[in-house]
């Protein structure tokens, strides 16, 4: 990418490509914010430098990076405070007069590169592919069994303190936890938890982050029978589903995958539910790269991770799965949880059901 673009160096310091260019470790202290406390510089002669203030230093070279892999570039905490362009002016010195581009905005003196960045975090290496795999695999474990460890009558903020408590058995943090009770399902597509009750019907979502990367996966309860309407629409939801699973092939593009979005959802006789909400799109170290829109020319890599989430009012489908030579490959199912099974073409494609209890 850099000598693509004639580039003397890239400067990161947002917390998602310091955790991907360092295999999963950590610049955040304030979660708040995209950048982190630390930046790292990428030469294009390969030479990599970690350039941090005397607090943060110690800490990362002594728990995050080692000084083999990073030469460390230390200087005082009042610098960047005082001249908010300090760090990427420190960096650009070490470019031999040649141009510096970042992934933030400092100035208009040093190009944003983030988007071109993203591209070079698509398709996941084995290490990342294994750390993914994990993570499906717990967060799906965990979400499968949380009803078993909440009730009704308890508050939706109740119910997410739970979530947010099981996943960091696993070492999760849930970057995105919403819950919705009875109406406020079909209400919100984002239902941020309140002292709303849960009585009939539950919904859970979450993006589980660990290590940099996240899984997005999301489950629906309900006490007793579903009605024959919230059955019907399930079911539709879940064909939606494996439409775009089927879709999401290499090659394709966002473009081609939301016109499979918007004639599943006709097909399955919920025209225009598309509209409603975003339906989804590349994952890795950050909940989605790009979502999947009517022009969109991104593509799908070999070895990248999706997170599609269709919905039609009052239900929800949603999984994290990696495009492989072999097809896909959903990483966060919940072991015994409820399924939907679709073939399209003779491959089966199985999405979450509603759990009855």
């Amino acid at each position: 990418m850099l000598k693509g673009e004639n580039l003397g160096g890239v400067l990161l310091n947002s917390q998602h490509n310091f955790a991907w260019l360092t295999g999963g470790k950590n610049n955040g202290v304030d979660l708040s914010q995209a950048n982190g406390v630390s930046s790292l510089l990428i030469r294009n002669d390969g030479k990599r430098f970690l350039i941090a203030n005397k607090i943060e230093m110690p800490r990362m070279l002594a728990e995050e990076v080692s000084e083999k892999d990073f030469e460390p570039i230390e200087f005082d905490w009042q610098a960047d405070k005082i001249n908010g362009s300090f760090v990427p002016e420190t960096a650009q010195k070490l470019l031999d007069g040649k141009p510096l581009a970042t992934d933030l905005f400092y100035n208009p003196n040093f190009r944003v590169v983030e988007g071109l960045i993203a591209k070079c975090r698509y398709q996941l290496t084995a290490n990342e592919i294994e750390r993914f795999r994990k993570l499906g695999k717990d967060a799906g474990q965990v979400l499968g069994g949380i009803f078993e460890k909440i009730e009704t009558g308890q508050t939706e903020k109740e119910i997410a303190n739970v979530v947010r408590y099981e996943l960091g058995k696993f070492g999760i943090n849930s970057v995105v936890t919403l819950v919705a009770a009875d109406e406020r399902i079909k209400n919100f597509r984002h239902p941020i938890p309140t002292q709303n009750v849960w009585k009939k019907n539950l919904m859970i979502v979450v993006c589980a982050k660990r290590d940099g990367l996240i899984a997005s996966l999301s489950r629906i309860c309900s006490v007793g029978k579903l009605s024959d309407d919230l059955r019907k629409r399930t079911d539709a939801v879940g064909q939606v589903h494996a439409n775009i699973m089927h879709a999401t092939r290499i090659g394709a593009t966002g473009k081609q995958i939301f016109e499979v979005i918007k004639n599943a959802y006709s097909d399955a006789g919920f025209q225009g539910e598309e509209t409603k909400h975003h339906q989804g799109g590349a994952a890795g170290y950050k909940t989605r790269d790009w979502v999947a829109h009517s022009e969109s020319s991104e593509q799908v890599h070999l070895n990248q991770a999706f997170a599609f989430n269709p919905s039609i009012t009052g239900t929800k489908s949603e999984e994290t799965f990696l495009v492989t030579e072999n097809g896909i490959e959903i990483i966060t199912a919940s072991p015994e949880f409820p399924q939907i099974s679709n073939v399209i073409d003779g491959i089966e494609y199985l999405t979450p059901d509603i759990l009855v209890i």
